[in-house]
């Protein structure tokens, strides 16, 4: 597919052409601000600065953590508590990065329900949703090697829980688990740290790296938009009507957004840092005494009450185990499911049957996605609970409900609704919204959703 029709950069002075004929680097950069974008967009299509901004944050405060963390397994914590104490502003950059984690997961989740509720995953942007999942999958990798390095009780802990699931894998789960740990008898010491430490000094750049190729990816496509309908590519006059540079227009108001967020995240960073830290990861870890009751971070919360929501005495359960002659069992099957939220949500782009992309004009839609939105909530929050009692029930609930929604509401969808019809153009959307008064100035009216 073509990108859309707009003015390219043309070097002007001597100087210019020089540098473009020999690294185009000055036309890669006006062309990516003055890339022409939908000019309706809302303000859900403010998180991608939001994430930007975040993961640079927490690759400079990290490299800066780094140069007085100690990677040993005595003196991890102390080295910790050495940065928190004796460095100059040490525990502002140590609360800077920990919350900062907590912002990434935030913005990327309202990222992901805003791409699934606006159909941004659908053709021609498949590629660049796949992406999208490999950062967001690598992103929970980071951030969990980055909870081992404290090497508190929960992180200690936390960590021996986390591995433990793939030595459930039949066959090679031992061998796995090994090759994680670094140690033949799974035990959570100096080689795990080392790998982890390594790890997730790494593959934020990796993410860096992705996160290039996931704005280069719409660079050709074009962004998505409120209505789903795509940009008139018949000329620049037709594409001039339905969309604006990025800059000024769209950097002003992500700038805005962004010192909006960034004013809330600094008052949770001065006024309670710790509100979302894990009381017991704040003794040091101890191999002979187990926390009462294992908790991950906020963010994994949905994903571990998916892990745990399939336990022995689920009848799914218990027929795959006999299917399988007792090769899959609970804790197999558990790890099964937790991989498996994240694969049916990369796989929505083929999952989604309908020919309307935006959510906006799918009334039964609606419905089913308020209710997924709902029910990742109620997963966080069972997630934290104890694995007993009525807990139990309410996760496995709410996993056969993400597991249907993609898997059979979605396909579903597309063929026994009826939709309404969405705008000719991004021009008429922007119009009926934006219409012209009497007196010629613009009258904000509120977009129906």
């Amino acid at each position: 597919m073509a990108g859309i029709p707009h003015d390219h950069y043309e070097p002007n002075s001597k100087g210019e052409k020089w540098l473009h004929s020999r690294l185009p680097i000055v036309g890669l950069l006006y062309d990516t601000l003055m890339i022409p974008t939908p000019k309706n967009l809302n303000w859900m299509w403010i998180w991608g600065i939001v994430l930007t901004f975040t993961l640079v944050l927490q690759i400079v405060t990290g490299i800066v953590l780094v140069m007085h963390y100690v990677p040993h397994v005595d003196m991890a914590f102390q080295s910790v508590e050495h940065i928190m104490r004796n460095v100059n502003g040490g525990h502002m950059i140590r609360y800077f990065h920990m919350n900062g984690a907590s912002l990434f997961f935030f913005a990327v989740y309202l990222h992901i329900f805003r791409g699934l509720y606006y159909g941004s995953y659908k053709a021609p942007r498949e590629v660049t949703w796949i992406i999208g999942m490999l950062i967001y999958v690598l992103m929970m990798g980071t951030a969990f090697m980055g909870y081992v390095l404290p090497w508190g009780q929960m992180s200690f802990h936390g960590t021996a829980v986390i591995t433990g699931l793939f030595g459930a894998i039949p066959f090679i789960g031992e061998s796995v688990q090994v090759w994680l740990l670094g140690t033949p008898n799974g035990a959570i010491d100096q080689p795990a740290l080392n790998r982890f430490f390594s790890l997730h000094y790494l593959l934020p750049f990796v993410i860096a790296g992705l996160v290039a190729v996931h704005i280069w990816a719409f660079h050709t496509t074009g962004n998505n938009n409120p209505t789903g309908v795509e940009v008139r590519r018949t000329s620049k006059e037709d594409a001039a009507k339905d969309t604006l540079p990025f800059w000024p227009y769209f950097v002003i108001k992500d700038l805005f957004a962004l010192a909006i967020i960034m004013a809330l995240f600094m008052a949770v960073v001065g006024f309670m840092p710790n509100y979302l830290g894990h009381p017991d990861n704040y003794v040091p870890a101890n191999a002979l005494v187990t926390p009462s009751h294992i908790v991950p971070e906020w963010y994994f919360l949905p994903f571990y009450a998916i892990l745990r929501a399939f336990d022995q005495e689920v009848w799914l359960v218990i027929f795959v185990n006999w299917v399988s002659f007792g090769i899959i069992d609970a804790k197999f099957f558990g790890v099964i499911a937790m991989f498996g939220a994240i694969v049916v949500m990369a796989l929505a782009p083929w999952l989604d049957t309908s020919t309307v992309r935006s959510g906006r004009y799918r009334p039964m839609f609606k419905w089913w996605f308020w209710l997924l939105v709902v029910d990742f909530i109620i997963l966080m929050w069972v997630g934290a609970r104890p694995a007993e009692g009525i807990y139990p029930y309410i996760a496995l609930l709410g996993s056969t409900y993400w597991f249907a929604y993609f898997l059979v509401i979605l396909p579903l969808l597309g063929v026994i609704e009826k939709p309404t019809t969405p705008p000719a153009t991004i021009e008429d959307d922007f119009n009926a919204h934006y219409a012209p008064d009497d007196a010629g100035s613009s009258t904000l009216v509120k977009p129906a959703e």
